[in-house]
């Protein structure tokens, strides 16, 4: 009868591959939040069949070896299955018969790794599902898979409902975007049929109810799921320091950079008549399709940014800014151009002389407080007009094949002016007033897109946010030979009450993120410029003879240091209208901080650990009865506890039988079992309870003993997986 039970309790090959493959596409799922739809996701539900219909025929072919042997020699299937899956899908070109790979197939994909790991490390969720993402997602569903798949063939329930959280939780805890509620009620699902295929195949498992415990355990997870979600921060968007923004370094045009709230990122404290933009990061080099952030030499922040680039002559502003980041996740600090020295900053932290940014690989902006000392060029009108732009060697060459629109339009609006200066401040105001600032526009016409064709679109639309129009600005100025990058950072702040010292602060909120471009001038350095309609103030120089419209008939009104922002003397632009929030650039995402990812943590493991809570508070109730006398009670706990060891456990045997077994077997006090079942007994034939006597005194070593027995695996199991809260009773 014995070995039975047991045969019928021994898997098969198709359920347990059905069951691992849905668990694999389950925790792939939430990927598809943080990369767009592609042919990634194909590529991974291939994967994920090919593992589980390969994993049946090995245990079929090879079901009558040795577990062991069954197992590496279906691996070796498994493996072989996949080298021609992924070969023929990702690497068909270099292949022999488009399926075995060669050399050259592994060359090729080791390339597409490469690409993949930088478009990650400078990517902006949704991701593109290029090539090498499709890759790179490819090959690691395929170590996903695989271990599923056999953690499950294994019956190894426990490690299979941790490993498939935590796969599915990544995209969460990392980055991009709210709590997936839908996902985590659709785990808790999943957590309770994989417990439940563990339960009912364990060798040494009792027979299990199938469905009135299973169901009351399901709906407990579900619902602890529920209530658990929505406390999260990202739930329900809301205002405040709490809830943090991670800054990417990436430009991608066409990124939905919309803010639906307005939260305080950082206060600024200055003594200038206004406050300083704030760059995180400049991009030059465009591939076409995206702006991705300059690459240069780095050394502690401590030494310093080295010398100034603009020559002695240039006048220079000093000023001294401290900042205090309040809701910002990056990996860069904001700091004002052009910075000299740091203090107040941990160690980690990275200068980074050639853009003066400042970076770091192991540290978090979140929560800094530091001052920047600052040196700005502030040259006068006719010296920027005696020079010229340049300096190639300083950025990346420029994208070939550009729409033709971007060049011809830079000449034609660039025909009058006679010097490299007058040229882009002609197509700064040609921007700023042919121009309309719109959110919309780029979806209702379809150019949100991140690449030339997009800034093509919109020069021909004329409508869109700052991204378009210093995308727009920074090729047009390639295609006049000037070099140009784009900053990434943020809008001057707006001034609060409150003052430290003579100093006033300044509240930058997350709408104020934006990007403007930058072209360099020999023997000036980085001129910012600013082409977005109705935000910030537009670049001008004074003349020597003086400021204002008469000094110089051909100059519009000057400002002193375009440097220190596009205008550094002037307030921090126009009034933004409701469209205008949310209008930031450089692809800010939402972020979990350290404490919504705490309880996302918590809420996964709540979920893991109710059977085991569960089960603990069933024993305490237990206890407690058994110290009032009730021997059914005590009697129950130490069958259940036996069912949760996987102890052999019949329902046919008498308290007696039992107790002389585990007295014998397993090393159980015999005085101890002896007390339970005379309480037992009397229970049974007299219909009266031993309220006299307190049977948890000998419950609880006997419990412990049955414990002690078995292994501490065997016991971890047993309170992670109960099997007595699903044993029929």
């Amino acid at each position: 009868m014995t070995e039975r039970l047991r045969t019928e309790r021994r898997p098969g090959v198709v359920g347990p591959a059905v069951l691992a493959a849905v668990a694999s596409l389950l925790a792939m799922w939430p990927y598809t939040g943080v990369i767009m739809p592609g042919p990634w996701t194909f590529v991974v539900v291939a994967v994920i069949v090919a593992v589980a219909v390969s994993g049946m025929a090995g245990r079929m072919l090879f079901a009558r070896l040795r577990e062991g042997i069954r197992s590496l020699l279906t691996l070796l299937v498994q493996l072989i299955a996949l080298a021609l899956t992924l070969t023929n899908l990702l690497a068909g070109e270099t292949a022999e018969f488009g399926a075995v790979p060669t050399s050259a197939s592994i060359e090729l994909t080791g390339l597409r790794l490469q690409r993949a790991v930088d478009e990650i490390s400078n990517g902006v969720a949704p991701i593109d599902p290029t090539v090498s993402m499709t890759t790179a997602m490819g090959l690691a569903f395929t170590l996903v898979a695989l271990l599923v798949d056999h953690l499950i063939a294994q019956r190894l329930v426990v490690l299979t409902v941790l490993f498939t959280s935590v796969v599915g939780a990544v995209p969460m805890l990392l980055t991009f975007g709210s709590v997936n509620l839908v996902w985590f009620v659709l785990q808790a699902i999943m957590i309770l049929v994989v417990l439940r295929f563990g339960a009912r195949h364990d060798r040494d498992a009792t027979r299990h109810s199938p469905f009135v415990a299973a169901g009351l355990i399901g709906a407990a997870a579900i619902v602890a799921t529920v209530l658990v979600a929505p406390a999260l921060p990202l739930t329900e968007p809301r205002g405040g320091a709490g809830q943090a923004m991670t800054v990417s370094a990436d430009l991608r045009l066409g990124d939905d950079l919309r803010r639906p709230n307005e939260t305080e990122a950082l206060t600024v404290v200055t003594s200038a008549s206004a406050p300083p933009y704030l760059r995180m990061a400049t991009l030059s080099r465009f591939d076409g399709e995206i702006w991705r952030p300059d690459r240069s030499d780095r050394n502690p922040v401590e030494e310093g940014f080295g010398t100034r680039p603009w020559s002695d002559p240039i006048d220079t502003v000093e000023q001294e800014v401290s900042i205090r980041v309040v809701g910002i996740s990056s990996s860069r600090l904001p700091v004002p151009y052009a910075a000299e020295e740091i203090s107040g900053l941990p160690e980690g932290w990275q200068a980074m002389p050639l853009n003066r940014t400042v970076i770091s690989p192991t540290r978090d902006a979140a929560g800094a407080d530091y001052t920047v000392q600052t040196a700005t060029p502030a040259p006068s009108l006719e010296q920027i007009r005696a020079t010229s732009a340049g300096g190639a060697e300083l950025v990346a060459a420029p994208a070939e094949g550009l729409p033709d629109i971007i060049g011809d339009l830079a000449r034609e609006v660039t025909a009058d002016a006679d010097t490299d200066y007058d040229r882009l401040l002609a197509l700064q105001d040609w921007f700023r007033a042919e121009f309309t600032y719109s959110l919309d526009a780029p979806v209702e016409d379809g150019f949100d897109g991140t690449g030339a064709d997009a800034v093509a679109t919109f020069l021909e639309v004329r409508s869109g946010y700052c991204i378009h129009f210093a995308g727009a600005f920074a090729l047009m100025a390639q295609s006049l030979d000037m070099p140009v990058r784009i900053v990434v950072g943020y809008l001057p702040g707006t001034s609060t009450d409150q003052t430290r010292g003579d100093d006033r602060v300044y509240s930058v909120t997350s709408d104020k993120l934006h990007s403007w471009p930058e072209v360099y001038f020999r023997g000036i350095g980085w001129v910012p410029f600013e082409p977005t309609a109705t935000l910030g103030t537009p670049t001008d120089f004074v003349s020597e003879a003086g400021s204002g419209e008469g000094d110089d008939p051909d100059s519009p009104t000057a400002s002193p240091s375009p440097t220190a922002a596009p205008s550094s003397s002037s307030t921090s632009g126009p009034d933004r209208s409701d469209e205008d929030a949310g209008a930031g650039g450089g692809g800010a995402l939402p972020r979990l901080d350290p404490t919504p990812v705490i309880l996302v943590t918590v809420g996964i493991l709540l979920v893991l650990l109710l059977p085991g809570l569960g089960r603990a508070l069933l024993r305490m109730r237990r206890v407690s009865r058994a110290r009032h006398g009730d021997a059914m009670a005590a009697w129950r706990e130490v069958a259940d506890t036996m069912a949760d060891l996987r102890l052999p456990l019949q329902a046919s045997e008498t308290a007696r039988t039992r107790a002389q077994s585990l007295a014998t077997a397993h090393g159980v006090d015999a005085e101890s079992l002896g007390i339970l079942v005379d309480a037992v007994e009397r229970r049974s034939y007299s219909g009266r309870e031993t309220a006299e006597r307190d049977l948890s005194a000998p419950l609880r070593p006997v419990i412990a003993q049955l414990e002690a027995s078995v292994s501490g695996r065997r016991r971890l199991v047993a309170w992670l997986l109960p099997a007595s809260l699903i044993r029929r009773r």
